[in-house]
């Protein structure tokens, strides 16, 4: 049937042409003036002309037949009144954007074909996906197949029938009591600390900030990938393998391509300072900073190139090398110095994406591609080997859709059995489930609403008041320096704090792949300990716009190495090295310097700097609404405020203790009160919310202030948290002497509250009869 499809006229084109067009630019004041009091002026293009610009050889046709490509995303949406079952309401944030922008393209597509046929006329429209379901969004349940299905070959039928690559994800890890192994939902264990906008938007940014778990994962996958690379070479193949990394966003993208490839940054000074990428088969520049003549690693925003837009100003500058270096290739490729001039960036980047592991090719060389969205549906890279997800992943559909970027074969020849060879695709950071089926979830109940708030006039003697602190002040002693380290001095690095050390691989058939960190290379101790004085004479010992007190290196060098020796524990497969990790830097730093901001605390004591323009809060403020639970503090009249809003069982306990106590005169659960403690975690300012603070009757005219701690379990952050409160907070406000005398006690056990608050009250008491008139610090 050759010269049948030979006499047919075919136009293949992007859905987004069926948009009509302005065919006349003008100002909005422009077409004001122009329109008057007369009807509107319409400069959109008709159905019609949108036909013609779009399929020019079709007019004046009948009966044209349409083949819907990546399908799932062209259907008609369902009318508002019969939507009863769409889940669009549990869309939020992200969520509910994406699935706006997919009604959209629904509705863009759908539309141009409804104008087709009723124009020309349309004999057959054939829907072809490999995920035929409706979206969210889209008015029905997502996940439910087309109604019009003939054909439905699910991923788990191709993986079955190893038509596809194998793919395997994390199912153990050496991490225990997690419900799913952290690298197979690494999004719910990163996002909390990643940037929430996009490049335009999210200012200067450090790739070495990434969350520590997000480092390690990267380094896991890689060191598989690094064996793979090595495999590939000794057999000859011409192209690497392929490494995917796909974003939430412009920003994270940015990060993660410049924490791989290596990066140019600008320093406060004006110079500038090349940091080399940290998995070295990625780089793009070599030792000195130069950029390679061929980049490893490819950044693309695939969402913006499938629309065929211009690319944005933000993404256009962060590919700017890549760019540069596609347009020289062009050039030497053909001999012809204008060869790339007319040339669009997106044009070069799509034929480097599409030509990814093609020999020969622009994109023939590419290792790494990081990408915003899933890459372009219908990307046919076979070589792709590895797949890492640093985004959310709401539904499996979506899992499907990013790993079937991984899944195309390599290579169709049989075996000596007669039957494909397995491939593998090894996969992190996406839930994806062999055995995922459509959930409906029930409604739920609407939840009970209490307003908690002040109960005045009756209660205003139970008014707890307490400074705002905005920072503190200390100086380090001009000569020798020195740390006194305690409990809350030593860092443990677990699996728990910097992610999965081991990892097995495995899918529903086939070999597993065990994945560690062998490539982490081991880091000599003084060059630990050299890093860590560098950054604490960079950071913590420098004041704004003043030059880092460079004398101080050799004595923070001496501590360091005192503190690396005593004071850190390497459990579950870490490893010192792990300190390189800018996040695990800054926990060391920050125990280091409460380490010796509490050996000079008598010499050179810490001043609290409170808020200048609200230095006092107060209970006398506080009214708010909560669903959570609460306890009533009615019948005990201990508390100002009409309710405690219950984050555990252990604090309604703690409520009845204080309650119960003769020597306390006023408690307040410190939820939406504005108490806070302001701490450091190397450049980082946070904050720290206590749970209590509790009003003690030790003896003294001025009651003593006692900040209450609830924990479990003592996680790395809670000793920062401590730290800060003993070293600073606590010594600080009591120097100021104008909020009172204030003392810190914490809880770690719920069977011992009761006791627990009658020894830190005893304690207080005990302290205030043998040193009459001395502060109370805690």
């Amino acid at each position: 049937m050759l010269d049948d499809v030979r006499r047919a006229k075919i136009v293949i084109t992007n859905y987004h042409a069926f948009q009509p067009r302005e065919r006349v630019e003008m100002a909005a004041g422009t077409r004001g003036f122009l329109q008057g009091r007369g009807p509107e002026i319409v400069t959109r293009e008709t159905p019609g002309q949108m036909m013609q610009r779009v399929m020019p050889d079709l007019m004046g046709m009948k009966n044209v037949v349409v083949l819907n490509d990546e399908a799932h995303h062209c259907y008609r949406e369902k009318p508002g009144d019969d939507a009863g079952d769409t889940d669009d309401e549990k869309l939020a944030g992200d969520d509910r954007k994406a699935a706006e922008r997919r009604r959209e393209a629904a509705r863009v597509w759908i539309s141009g074909i409804e104008a087709v046929a009723d124009k020309l006329g349309v004999a057959r429209v054939f829907d072809l996906s490999a995920t035929p379901f409706f979206l969210a969004g889209s008015g029905y349940r997502e996940g439910t197949l087309f109604p019009w299905t003939m054909s439905d070959f699910s991923l788990m039928d191709a993986i079955e029938c190893g038509i596809v690559k194998l793919p395997r994800v994390p199912v153990a890890e050496n991490l225990p009591g997690t419900e799913m192994p952290m690298y197979r939902d690494l999004w719910e264990n990163i996002r909390g600390d990643m940037p929430k906008k996009g490049r335009g938007t999210a200012g200067a940014l450090d790739p070495l900030k990434l969350p520590a778990r997000l480092q390690t994962a990267l380094f896991a996958l890689y060191g598989h990938y690094e064996k793979t690379f090595a495999l590939w070479r000794e057999a000859g193949i011409g192209v690497p393998p392929c490494f995917i990394v796909v974003c939430q966003n412009t920003a994270i993208s940015k990060l993660v391509h410049d924490f791989l490839a290596g990066f140019w940054q600008d320093d406060a000074d004006g110079s500038r300072r090349f940091t080399a990428g940290r998995l070295a088969l990625f780089r793009n520049f070599d030792d000195q900073g130069n950029p390679l003549a061929r980049p490893h690693t490819l950044l693309i925003d695939s969402e913006q190139l499938e629309s065929g837009e211009i690319l944005d100003k933000g993404f256009h500058a962060a590919a700017a090398d890549e760019l540069a270096r596609f347009r020289r290739e062009i050039v030497e490729r053909k001999r012809d110095a204008h060869a790339a001039d007319n040339l669009s960036d997106a044009e070069i980047l799509r034929e480097v994406m599409n030509t990814v592991g093609k020999p020969g090719t622009l994109g023939g060389g590419v290792r790494c591609v990081v990408s915003v969205s899933m890459l372009t549906e219908g990307w046919d890279a076979n070589t792709v080997t590895h797949v890492f997800g640093v985004r959310a992943f709401g539904t499996q559909l979506l899992c499907e859709q990013v790993i079937g970027r991984a899944l195309r074969r390599q290579s169709y020849d049989l075996g000596p059995d007669g039957l494909f060879p397995v491939e593998y695709a090894d996969v992190f950071g996406i839930p994806f489930d062999f055995t995922a089926k459509p959930v409906v979830a029930a409604p739920q109940e609407p939840r009970k609403i209490t307003v908690v708030k002040a109960v005045s006039p009756d209660r205003d003697h139970l008014e707890i008041r307490f400074p705002r602190v905005e920072g503190y002040r200390t100086e380090l002693p001009a000569e020798r320096i020195s740390a006194a380290f305690t409990a809350d001095s030593v860092l443990v690095l677990t699996p728990d704090l910097v992610g999965p050390t081991r990892v097995l691989n495995s899918g529903i058939v086939g070999e597993a792949a065990d994945l560690g960190l062998a490539t982490l290379a081991p880091v000599r101790t003084q060059s630990i300990a050299y890093h860590l004085a560098r950054r604490l004479a960079f950071t913590a010992y420098r004041d704004a716009g003043d030059a880092p007190k460079l004398h101080l290196v050799p004595h923070l060098k001496r501590i360091a190495a005192e503190w690396l020796d005593r004071c850190l524990e390497c459990k579950g497969g870490t490893s010192p090295a792990l300190l390189e990790y800018d996040q695990l830097a800054s926990m060391a730093c920050e125990r280091i310097t409460a380490a010796i901001t509490l050996a000079h605390a008598d010499t050179h004591p810490v001043r609290a700097i409170l808020d200048p323009f609200n230095p006092t809060g107060s209970t006398r403020h506080v009214r708010f609404t909560t669903t959570r639970e609460t306890f009533d503090t009615g019948p005990g009249n201990r508390c100002h405020l009409s309710g405690a809003v219950l984050d555990s069982g252990w604090e309604g306990e703690f409520c009845r203790a204080v309650e119960a106590h003769p020597r306390v005169r006023a408690y307040v659960k410190n939820h939406a009160l504005g108490f806070e403690v302001p701490y450091r975690v190397g450049s980082v300012a946070k904050r720290y919310r206590p749970d209590f603070l509790v009003v003690v009757d030790d003896g003294r005219p001025d009651p003593l202030h006692l900040i209450v701690e609830i924990k479990g379990f003592r996680r790395e952050d809670v000793k920062d948290k401590r730290n800060a409160m003993l070293t600073s907070w606590i010594p600080g406000v009591n120097r100021l002497g104008t909020h009172g005398r204030w003392a810190f006690a914490e809880f770690s056990d719920v069977w011992e509250i009761e006791s627990g608050l009658a020894a830190a009250i005893a304690e207080a008491v005990g302290t205030m009869l043998a040193s009459a008139g001395g502060d109370a610090g805690g």
